[in-house]
């Protein structure tokens, strides 16, 4: 009887250590699965770094785009690529050429 009175007196003691230690875990898990915590901000940066990729893709398709506008316009006219706009914007085809389709444009 004796040996559970001494355990119930430590327990009673140490009290606020188990309350503590409970607390740093409870502090530790939300620190690393919380909402705002180490996982969360992998997956953040992994996040971050894909939408970088693709800001960045289109950002080189804004600048071919604008490099054709350019080339488009009227103080620095591309009859070459006029021609070509031409064509597949108006299906236009000389007289003395031939259409030659491949399967994968009839999709």
């Amino acid at each position: 009887m004796d040996f559970f009175i001494d355990i119930q007196n430590k327990i009673k003691n140490s009290g606020l250590l188990i309350f503590c230690s409970l607390l740093s875990v409870y502090f530790i898990f939300h620190g690393i699965s919380g909402d705002r915590g180490l996982l969360q901000l992998l997956y953040l940066k992994n996040e971050i770094s894909e939408a970088q990729k693709i800001a960045e893709t289109y950002h080189n398709q804004k600048v071919k785009l604008e490099e054709k506008v350019k080339l488009l316009s009227s103080s620095s006219l591309d009859l070459d690529l006029l021609d070509e706009r031409a064509r597949v914007v108006l299906n236009l085809v000389g007289k003395d050429e031939f259409v030659i389709l491949d399967s994968d444009d009839n999709k």
